[in-house]
């Protein structure tokens, strides 16, 4: 039942099934999910926007409670003293507005300054509940922007006429990007955009707005619902980080291996080799991004490449992680590639024109997206409007990503050269920087709480927000771990926050990215976090863990560090400690440690 989510979905048995469909989602076997508060602040009515998006959160593996607001009170919650929100401890606040919030429109006897005036008066209302919510809840913020009136009273000259609605919208619209893009914590869910996409006259029917008091049609929700699950799971982490790519008539038009390389179809000669071209661009546009590209195709490898070096072709050899042109069965490519990367499969999107082909890979992994291609010009709407790689931030290790990866395949091919693993670590003459958490590296940082898995001793997530607070909290310990070795930089990725209690450090959050195991960066941390609480006349430790389906490869973790087991429960959670002495003898030696040498 879980495929009537996928994308392309149809919105009517959405709506139909919903009961049915979430039933099965939360007594599904092998899915566990992170809970979220989410207050949904609507100026239109919300409670079937409120059902469907609970069934996109739940199948990304979020289950959410609600907070809903009477109609069209989402300014009085969101701004005055508000008892039950404030009990309620949202983790995000959704603000559900549209055009027919806006109160106050140009009329024609306007002067400029008087439509300034209302522009600004309604700009400024929205500003002051973001900055109020942001204030009173500490939380990460979804906010419509406005999508256009469906009908325009002057024709064409609403959008450049300072008097027409579609022109203030627009203005409106820019006044709310230029206040997101200079904020943190704050997203766009982009309404005009899904209208535009949808069809205005469709998506803005009066009907369901006089009757209902829908902001848009009720047959549109669904896609408005899931645009809006996929800005959550990514503030949550929950984004795919590798599109698995087959490459004839996927890449590129015809069969390599038959047609030759000079017989495919890219380029600009006709206009299916332009579909591809097209195709390729946008693909090398996500690489641009942060995702990570492989290949997976049935074929001779060296035929493969020859399809890469035809100079109208937009991806380049270079452009991929891992290429795994060969005849195996894709399912063990695709396993070997998630190995190769130290990933999980559930991390994968998989591309493929075949059905055959997607319907094998559907059976063996579980959580793995699979894009339905059916015709290439459609190829770019399928990836794109999935949101199967929604951003909501943007760091420089995300620009570099595909680079860490590719160095980290070169490290594992040099540890081969090898026999003594500890002369291996000290030849990748690594430098690590390990401190306090400072504003550069915040949305990174934020970034690393959500989507670590494996390496997470207590897996609790922490919006942007929380990191902040967590670093002005005069009662916390926080660490960022960077590693960087003769191959490139890996980043931040390690992340300790703890808190002082009783004489006492209690550690809320240990974890770090699974690309950097097994190269000593947990004894790095474990040194710099004792030298810390030595200073702050800390002499106790205390460790958490909870095993979750994927964190079992640290639960020996705090045994290993030399702290001692002080309780456990039925559940497996174990509670650890650590007593600090001055004869404390630092456990990394191939690490130098803020330009200190490793000892």
């Amino acid at each position: 039942m879980e495929h009537i989510l996928e994308y392309p979905f149809d919105a009517e048995q959405i709506i139909k099934k919903k009961k049915s469909i979430r039933k099965y989602l939360l007594e599904r076997e092998g899915c566990s999910y992170i809970d979220k508060n989410i207050a949904v602040l609507g100026g239109s009515t919300t409670n079937v926007l409120v059902n469907i998006l609970e069934l996109f959160l739940l199948r990304y593996g979020i289950k959410p409670h609600f907070y809903e607001s009477e109609y069209n009170m989402y300014y009085e919650d969101g701004m005055f003293p508000n008892p039950r929100l404030e009990a309620f401890r949202p983790d995000l606040i959704y603000i559900h507005t549209s055009y027919r919030n806006i109160v106050e429109y140009p009329v024609i006897s306007d002067r400029e300054e008087d439509v300034d005036r209302k522009c600004r008066l309604t700009y400024e209302k929205f500003e002051g509940l973001w900055e109020h919510i942001a204030d009173t809840y500490h939380c990460p913020i979804i906010q419509n922007n406005f999508e256009l009136p469906f009908y325009r009273v002057m024709g064409s000259r609403e959008a450049s006429d300072f008097r027409g609605s579609i022109h203030f919208v627009n203005e409106l619209n820019r006044l709310f990007y230029k206040y997101v893009s200079s904020h943190e914590n704050i997203f766009i869910h982009d309404i005009a955009f899904e209208q535009a996409d949808y069809g205005i006259r469709k998506w803005s029917d009066p009907y369901y707005w006089h009757m209902y008091k829908y902001a848009c049609c009720v047959p549109a929700i669904p896609d408005s619902a899931f645009n809006v699950a996929n800005i959550v799971k990514s503030i949550f982490g929950r984004n795919k980080k590798v599109l698995n790519l087959d490459l004839d008539n996927t890449l590129w038009g015809g069969i390599i291996g038959d047609d030759g390389a000079d017989n495919i179809e890219i380029g600009q000669e006709t206009s299916l080799g332009q579909t591809f071209a097209e195709f390729q661009t946008y693909v090398r546009q996500l690489k641009d991004i942060g995702v990570l590209l492989t290949v997976n195709s049935k074929n001779e490898e060296a035929n493969a490449l020859l399809g890469f070096q035809r100079p109208d072709s937009i991806l380049r050899r270079e452009d991929f992680i891992t290429f795994k042109a060969n005849w195996n069965p894709k399912s063990q490519n695709l396993a070997e590639t998630a190995q190769e990367l130290n990933l999980g499969t559930d991390s994968f999107v998989f591309a493929d024109d075949n059905p055959a082909e997607r319907e094998i890979i559907r059976q063996n992994f579980q959580g793995l997206e699979i894009v339905n291609l059916d015709t290439p010009e459609h190829y770019i709407i399928s990836i794109d409007r999935a949101g199967y790689f929604e951003m909501t931030s943007f760091s420089a290790d995300d620009m570099r990503r595909s680079e860490m990866y590719r160095s980290n395949i070169a490290r594992n091919q040099a540890l081969t050269n090898f026999k003594d693993y500890g002369e291996y670590l000290r030849s990748l003459e690594m430098k690590g920087e390990i401190k306090p958490f400072s504003a550069t590296y915040m949305s990174r940082i934020s970034q690393l709480t959500n989507k670590s898995n494996q390496f997470n001793l207590t897996t609790r997530r922490y919006t942007q927000a929380q990191i902040e607070e967590a670093a002005a909290d005069p009662m916390k310990i926080t660490l960022y771990g960077k590693l960087a070795d003769k191959f490139g930089d890996n980043g931040v990725v390690s992340v300790v926050i703890g808190s002082r209690k009783e004489n006492a450090l209690h550690i809320d959050l240990w974890l770090m990215s699974c690309r950097v195991l097994k190269r000593d960066m947990e004894y790095a941390m474990m040194d710099e976090l004792v030298s810390k609480c030595m200073a702050a006349g800390i002499r106790r430790i205390v460790g958490y863990y909870y095993p979750t389906r994927k964190n079992g490869m640290v639960c020996d973790f705090y045994e290993n560090q030399g702290f001692s087991q002080i309780s456990a429960d039925d559940m497996g959670n174990t509670v650890w400690e650590y007593l600090i002495t001055d004869q404390y003898k630092n456990r990394n030696e191939v690490i130098n440690v803020n330009e200190r040498s490793a000892t």
